[in-house]
Parts: C-alpha cells; structure tokens; sequence
C-alpha cells in the first residue's frame, strides 16, 4: 500500500527532520504535545495490559474486591467499553468530543480525545479486574508454543489491519499532529486495500482472534472473549451505517463485493479489485 506524500504520517516525520517549521503559537504546539503524549503513552500502556493479561487468562489482574463486588465491578467494567466506546462514534458523541480540549480545538483534537478515553478504558478493563482464582486449562509443551504463535499472529494481524486503515486515527495521531502544524484534520479514504480486499471488517476479526488463541482458560477470558467477541460481531454494523452516507454507491460496491468478517476461500481478481480500481 502506497502512502501519499501528504499523509500526516510524512507531514510529521518532515516537521521533525527540519525541512518544515510548525506554524507560530507555543501554546497550541504545547497543547499538542501534551495531549499526544498523553494518549500515546496511555495506548501503550493498555496495549501491554491487554497482552498481559489475556496471556494469563485474566488470572493476575489487580483488581481485589470481595464477593458479591468482584462480579458487579467486573461485569460494569465488561460492559463500560462497549457502550462508551459506541456511544462517542455516535452524533452525540462526537459533539462531546470537541468539548473536551480548550481554546477551541476540541474538533482538530477530537481523534486524539477519543483514542485516549478508548485507552483508558481498556487499561481499566484489563488491569482492575477481580480473577475468580480458578483455571480450568493451561498450555503446556508442545501446545504452549503452537497458542503463543497464534496469539502472537492475531496480534500482528492486528496491527497490519489498523495500518491499513491509517495508522494516524487508530492512533489517535491524527488530532494532535494537524493541530501542532495549524491544519484541518486530514481523514484517510474508505479503507479497502491490504487485509480491507479481502474482509471489510479484519480490525474487529483480528482483535477477536485475540481472544481467543491465549495459552490459559479461565471463567474470568471466556467472559471476556464472549462478550467483547459479541460487540466485535454487532458494532461494525453501526460504524458500515455511517460508511454507507459518507461514501453512498461507492461503499455500497464494495459491501457487495467484499465479505464481513470471513473471506471468501475460491475468489477471483475481479472480488479482489477495490472500488477505486
């Protein structure tokens, strides 16, 4: 996938090598920074959590409260990503959103605002749940390491499916590196190259994946792959809703032609061919 010299990525990397000086105001440059360290020190952080702790099956997370709390703050914390997570690529949502950064860049920043709550919520899931204590199965020689490769492989499946549907909004990358060079926030394309020729869905595919090839079972990872597997499956009926009044016939092609979730086994070149080729 070929990336356009004016992409936000290359923007930045040119800012940074000198050839371009951000645009005057130390204090909008300043709010930049802070708020894309912010979230990107935050998205790493959750990132690991997740890893960590799904490769655990939810046994050694830190949350510590007592029966009946342990099952009211896991089951408010299964359920706090998911609606807040839908909820913010709503209307009203979205509205929010450019409420929450001063000076009137909240709508430049928007991207980086809600990558970051999206962070901070799968921080929380992931580090303050309460384990049950019990595991009902552990990996062990030869099928430990086949489990660590799948669960390594949907990991990298998903992070080739976010690149390929840009890097800089999965990120959050985008809000704060056009407000640091004074710029409208520029939104890639429909995405459908790389893993977006074959499913229309693979970011949502692979993070269940992710669910689901970890080496340990416990009650606390089948709740959790049931239930974010479950918004995995619903949510991007929402999200293809509003693909289909941005980009009308030409989302509609490519809805028709393109699988959800699971790709075609025999296809031909011509299912292969995005809308713009």
């Amino acid at each position: 996938m070929s990336i356009s010299d004016n992409t936000p990525i290359n923007r930045l990397l040119t800012l940074a090598l000198g050839t371009l000086r951000p645009p005057p105001g130390r204090a909008r440059i300043g709010l930049a920074l802070l708020y894309g360290l912010t979230c990107h020190v935050i998205f790493a952080a959750a990132v690991a959590a997740m890893i960590i702790a799904m490769f655990h099956g939810m046994s050694g997370s830190w949350g510590t409260l007592s029966t009946p709390w342990a099952y009211i703050a896991n089951g408010a914390l299964v359920l706090q990503f998911p609606l807040a997570h839908s909820f913010l690529l709503g209307s009203r949502g979205r509205k929010m959103l450019t409420r929450l950064a001063p000076n009137g860049h909240g709508r430049t920043l928007s991207t980086t605002t809600y990558a970051t709550i999206a962070s901070v919520q799968l921080l929380a899931l992931f580090t303050l749940w309460t384990p049950s204590g019990i595991v009902w199965w552990r990996a062990e020689g030869a099928a430990f390491w086949l489990v660590c490769a799948a669960y390594a492989s949907a990991w990298l499946l998903l992070i080739k499916a976010s690149y390929d549907a840009g890097a800089e909004v999965q990120s959050g990358a985008l809000g704060w590196m056009s407000l640091i060079q004074k710029i409208k926030p520029v939104f890639p394309d429909m995405p459908a190259r790389g893993l977006f020729r074959y499913i229309r869905q693979p970011i949502y595919l692979s993070f269940a994946l992710t669910l689901w090839t970890v080496p340990v079972w416990t009650p606390d990872q089948l709740l959790i792959a049931v239930s974010l597997t479950a918004y995995c499956l619903l949510a991007p009926r929402r999200k293809e809703r509003r693909f289909q009044r941005i980009y009308g016939a030409r989302f509609e092609q490519y809805r028709r032609s393109t699988p959800y979730m699971i790709p075609h086994l025999f296809s031909t070149d011509a299912q292969h061919k995005t809308p713009a080729e």
